[in-house]
């Protein structure tokens, strides 16, 4: 079972920025791709952002292309979302998600493992 843990999130003004961190104690941390979600009032839950573990390349979703940066520290077993000129669209709750899948995983049911939500809030 992978535990992760959700830190960051806040409420911020438009344009402005915050970082998500998530944090797992599960040593085999390197081998899963690592991704983002989030979930507005009243919407589906979507993809943002996830970082391979093969390659650690990242790939995000278009509405936040450009904006997030996406990184992950296997010493430290961390992936960080680092959100910037944020959007009042951009509210929701967020959720880091691991994927034991090949490849680039972008559906929440390619997800096994999910940490707490997250609230952010831009303000407009």
């Amino acid at each position: 079972q992978v535990q992760l843990v959700v830190s960051g999130g806040g409420l911020v003004q438009a344009g402005g920025s915050l970082r998500l961190s998530c944090a797992t104690s599960e040593r085999t941390f390197s081998t899963y791709t690592m991704g983002w979600f989030r979930q507005a009032p009243g919407k589906e839950r979507e993809f943002v952002a996830l970082i391979r573990w093969s390659d650690s390349n990242p790939y995000y979703a278009d509405s936040v292309k450009g904006r997030f940066t996406i990184s992950r520290d296997n010493g430290k077993n961390t992936v960080n979302l680092k959100m910037n000129s944020l959007k009042p669209e951009d509210t929701a709750v967020y959720y880091c998600a691991a994927s034991s899948f090949y490849g680039t995983p972008v559906l929440k049911s390619e997800y096994g493992y999910w940490g707490q939500g997250t609230q952010v809030t831009v303000s407009s």
